[in-house]
């Protein structure tokens, strides 16, 4: 019997990679782009045939753009939105997310999302709660934050690619940064993201923020380490002229943990829950080795 192990998709990050990874040329036979649909069931197949799940999760962006987090910072994504709160993506992705909810549907790969959350917040809860080892694939750097060797939590992590992502455990993180995963979001805070729209502190680069968190544990150690002179005056008026940033920026970046989530059953199927409709998907969208492959993945897994 396989040991158990969940894991955790961030389909969003996924498959928004998958539409800009494989041509839109690649069409269903009535002309429908189907790239990011396809490439979504290649990466789910490459994964669960890699990683062997027993439960599986495909975490879903219910807000891209949560009011309660643009209350504490007005600049947070708010570079990608189109018009109102609407996130500019291309009309042809657009097109395919409910071609994707289908597909996982009739496969019964469950779809969890929560009311103003992003799927991070969905991910953070769920691998909170986990009693088994985690596996987390994402693009997003955030969820570092999450990674916890004590709880055999960690990051399989894409942004190198799919075929060569990493697996993001705390030795990596002490090797890529020299800090660990509960230090992560105070380092991303001082250090800024320009892609959601966080500012970070004027002055203070990555490796700046590496050795504040790593020397003095967290915001809160650096901040009194500041105001007890034991910082140089350069940076401590770098870190006094942000502080009304630094309390909400540390409340947006911090992934939720306690989202209310409905009684799930994530045992990962065997065979598609719906083989006809799943069957009559693949020959209307024409995902032709995608559709056989992700069927492989689920019988092997």
């Amino acid at each position: 019997m396989a040991e158990p192990r969940l894991l955790l998709f961030d389909t969003a990050s996924l498959y928004f990679r998958a539409f800009h990874g494989v041509p839109t040329t690649l069409r269903s036979p009535d002309g429908r782009p189907v790239n990011a649909v396809r490439g979504l069931l290649d990466f789910l197949a490459r994964f669960i045939t890699a990683y062997a799940p027993t439960q599986v999760a495909c975490c879903w962006d219910d807000a891209w753009r949560p009011a309660w987090r643009v209350a504490l910072l007005p600049s947070y994504k708010a570079h990608r939105v189109a018009y109102r709160d609407v996130e500019q993506v291309p009309e042809e992705l657009v097109a395919q997310v409910p071609l994707i909810r289908e597909v996982l549907a009739a496969l019964g790969l469950v779809v969890v999302g929560a009311t103003d959350c992003e799927a991070d917040d969905v991910i953070g809860t769920l691998a909170t709660a986990s009693a088994v080892p985690t596996d987390i694939v994402t693009g997003d750097r955030d969820l570092f934050q999450l990674v916890d060797d004590d709880r055999s939590v960690r990051v399989l992590y894409v942004g190198r690619g799919v075929a060569n992502h990493d697996r993001v455990d705390a030795d990596w993180l002490r090797a890529k940064y020299g800090i660990d995963g509960a230090g992560y979001v105070d380092f991303a805070v001082l250090r800024g993201d320009p892609s959601d729209g966080l500012p970070g502190v004027a002055g203070i680069g990555e490796k700046t923020a590496a050795r504040l968190v790593a020397d003095h544990r967290d915001l809160a150690g650096i901040m009194a380490a500041a105001a007890s002179g034991r910082l140089s005056p350069t940076l401590t008026a770098r870190l006094a002229a942000a502080v009304g940033y630094l309390g909400p920026a540390q409340e947006v970046v911090a992934v939720r943990t306690d989202v209310a989530l409905p009684p799930l059953d994530l045992t990962l199927p065997r065979t598609p829950s719906d083989p006809q409709r799943f069957a009559d998907l693949a020959e209307l969208l024409g995902l032709g080795g995608s559709a056989e492959r992700i069927v492989a993945a689920l019988a092997r897994g």
